[in-house]
């Protein structure tokens, strides 16, 4: 077999044994060092190869951020912050038709833009806004689907742990990559936002009958700055130090970590055992995302010592494909993969296929990690895995919603997503980190 053969069955390999479970970066690591002892015939190679993918994995300064927005995050979570953001939202929009949906959304974009995580923004808001919802008489395939499709802006609008993988995949600056998210991640909210308000107008059964509008026991000032303050404090601190070059991303993480720490510590939401959890968790996640890189970075180098990603863009250039047609075909394999796998596997496996030839169409890189994030996270979606969508099932304590409901309550989500895709593809210029 020759070694483009060699790589493309490499690829198979690999998506097949994630698909029926086995640890990502396992299947990465084994199948590419698998490949490139087969296309050498040297074992020494492989392990060179190894070597390099992993020296390179530990030493990259920029990874400091994955710890560090980590802990951030984790913090924000025992502070409570999500709950008194949608407190505030709740209280903000209740009088609205469809209001609680569109408080749900409002404050899983602020909660995305201190933690980056689409799976922690839905386990918090399945627990305080779906029996909320439920309470106020909301239809409940509405209140889990609005909870699952605005859970996945906590992987577009930065910090994104997502945008973070990708930006080393392909070799791009995570602070390019987080100021390319905010105006994707600004037109999915508004889409999701437009959307509750007009399916409350044109089909009130979706939302749901007799629903409670009542204005409920109103917050004080004071109160609402208690809740809003220091959500809007690491804001500022983290993003704004980034956007206006105060402070380079890694130092941006660190200090956000330090400002979430003194407010967990002032709020007395957590204690020297939370403390030593939340240290500890850090390093779990951490760990398994170096180790997720580095099987990437070995896997990348396969596919290009097997030549694979030269010969995928000669094909292409044979049929005299142009911009629309690629980028169809990638957005139709994107869904596929959705449906199998989660947003990271899909990331490192489908990116450095695609990659070259998307710098030889002279397209940003930025603006294709935008792309890829928002086409791999429709798959959080959708089944049969949905990753969001279980999680939420997980997490309610209501056996009268399934899985199904889950499902189809995401679906008219998903649907915005692939509408802002093709948005963001048609007009690069929202997301190429310019603003």
């Amino acid at each position: 077999m020759t070694p483009v053969e060699i790589g493309a069955m490499s690829v198979v390999a690999i998506v097949a044994m994630v698909y029926f479970g086995v640890y990502i970066p396992i299947a990465l690591g084994l199948v590419s060092f698998v490949s490139i002892w087969i296309i050498s015939g040297k074992s020494i190679l492989a392990f060179n190869f190894l070597k390099i993918a992993v020296s390179d994995g530990v030493t990259e300064y920029p990874f400091a951020t994955i710890p560090l927005f980590t802990v951030m995050g984790l913090l924000v979570s025992r502070a409570g912050l999500g709950t008194d953001i949608y407190a505030v939202m709740n209280r903000a929009f209740r009088a609205v038709s469809g209001g609680i949906g569109m408080a749900t959304v409002g404050a899983n974009a602020v909660f995305a833009a201190v933690t980056g995580s689409s799976i922690a923004s839905a386990s918090v808001f399945t627990r305080i806004a779906v029996p909320e919802m439920q309470r106020l008489n909301y239809n409940k395939r509405f209140a889990v689907g609005v909870v699952a499709g605005s859970s996945v802006l906590g992987m577009i609008i930065p910090p994104s742990a997502m945008l973070i993988i990708y930006s080393f995949v392909s070799e791009q600056s995570v602070g390019e990559m987080f100021l390319a998210g905010i105006v994707p991640g600004l037109l999915l909210t508004a889409a999701y936002i437009a959307w509750i308000f007009v399916a409350g107008r044109i089909r009130p059964d979706y939302i749901g009958a007799n629903i409670d509008r009542s204005a409920g026991e109103p917050l004080s000032v004071l109160q609402i700055l208690d809740k809003t303050v220091p959500t809007a404090a690491l804001i500022f601190i983290v993003l704004g130090g980034i956007y206006s070059g105060w402070l380079t991303p890694v130092e941006a993480g660190a200090a956000g970590a330090l400002a979430a720490l003194i407010i967990a510590v002032l709020r007395r939401r957590i204690t020297r055992r939370g403390l030593w959890e939340t240290a500890i968790e850090t390093g779990h996640i951490t760990a398994s995302i170096l180790f997720l890189i580095t099987m990437a970075s070995l896997y990348s180098r396969m596919l290009g010592y097997a030549g694979l990603p030269n010969e995928l863009n000669a094909v292409l250039q044979t049929y005299q494909l142009g911009f629309v047609e690629v980028m169809i075909i990638y957005v139709i394999l994107m869904l596929f993969l959705g449906t199998l796998l989660d947003t990271a596997s899909i990331i490192l496996i489908v990116v450095p296929l695609f990659i070259t030839l998307v710098e030889s169409m002279g397209m940003s890189l930025v603006w294709f990690g935008i792309v890829t994030v928002i086409g791999a996270e429709i798959g959080l979606l959708t089944p049969p895995l949905g990753i969001s969508c279980f999680v939420i099932k997980s997490s309610l304590n209501d056996p009268s919603i399934s899985l199904k409901d889950v499902f189809f309550g995401a679906f008219p989500f998903a649907v915005i997503m692939l509408l802002v895709l093709i948005l963001i593809i048609s007009f690069p210029v929202l997301s190429i980190g310019i603003l």
